[in-house]
């Protein structure tokens, strides 16, 4: 299933839904009758049970008709989370594409896998202008990752668990100020400006997409394929992660670990083909959706 944060248009009131089964057609959750009202994403990951699952999905697969219901066309698609509980664990160089591009020498292997944090108190839905802040840094880059939403808590998870601890996985574009990158050494602030985390344009539920992970993944600038891979290539795949991270770490329903970006990026390129303002960007992965944004 897919459930997603939206508006009507020409409304305030922020809601959420499910898309249908064609995906022409947004219902919010609370028309379904569920014997309980959520008002917000995060109560969706924590309290969203598989009887509930069941219910809509089976309602879904009827002919709905009533008040709660909207053309796509209808609405306003937000990002599926207002805010996250905590910053986005992310990794890095976790395709060998794309640690080749960046370490274009002899050392271009990963023995272990590279984390690091990336704030996000600024978050960005389907066709919302991303800041690019150029007068700070004009080396502005694109990444698409897929990102998996943690459903429950869980500490020291095992490999072969690792599913049962997800809720789900959405699209992410980790928007990144390359120079600003390199002048502190670290990745946190280059990778952490507001607006630098776009997340969309749903989120879809792990029974929809069991593992191993199969998804094709690219992203495109101005209509320009930049990057094309599959989450099948990545050196540590989504149970491998979780599994490491959550050794000494707890992990809470609503974390989000982005799981790294594929070769095509802007400064793999010689020289490098950075996004200026005006353009857009659309990240998409297979069975999620396209996440599609403007530079402002």
């Amino acid at each position: 299933m897919k459930f997603l944060r939206f508006t009507p248009k020409e409304k305030y009131e922020e809601l959420i839904g499910v898309l249908s089964k064609d995906e022409k057609e947004v219902f919010d959750l609370n028309f379904f009758e569920l014997g309980k009202k959520y008002s917000s994403m995060q109560e969706i990951i924590e309290n969203f049970n598989e009887v509930e699952l069941k219910i809509v999905k089976n309602l879904l697969s009827g002919n709905l008709n009533g008040q709660g219901k909207y053309k796509l066309e209808e609405v306003k698609i937000l990002s599926p989370l207002k805010r996250t509980v905590h910053d986005i664990i992310c990794s890095g160089f976790n395709y060998a594409d794309h640690l080749k591009e960046i370490k274009k020498d002899s050392s271009n292997k990963v023995m272990n896998s590279v984390y690091f944090s990336k704030r996000a108190t600024k978050l960005l839905g389907l066709d919302d202008e991303i800041d690019g802040h150029l007068d700070l840094d004009p080396a502005l880059d694109y990444e698409v990752e897929l990102a998996v939403i943690i459903g429950k808590t869980g500490k020291k998870i095992k490999k072969e668990e690792v599913e049962d601890y997800i809720f789900g996985y959405t699209i992410m574009n980790d928007v990144s100020a390359r120079t600003l990158q390199g002048k502190h050494r670290q990745w946190y602030i280059g990778k952490s400006l507001d607006t630098f985390t776009c997340l969309g344009p749903v989120i879809v539920t792990k029974d929809e997409l069991p593992m191993p992970l199969n998804l094709e993944i690219k992203s495109i600038l101005n209509g320009e394929l930049r990057q094309h891979s599959n989450t099948n290539l990545m050196i540590h795949g989504v149970a491998e992660l979780i599994n490491e991270i959550s050794q000494g770490i707890t992990l809470e329903p609503g974390d989000i670990i982005a799981t790294g970006t594929c070769s095509g990026v802007g400064v793999g390129f010689d020289p490098p083909k950075y996004m200026k303002s005006g353009d857009i960007i659309e990240c998409q992965i297979e069975k999620i959706g396209t996440l599609r944004n403007k530079i402002k």
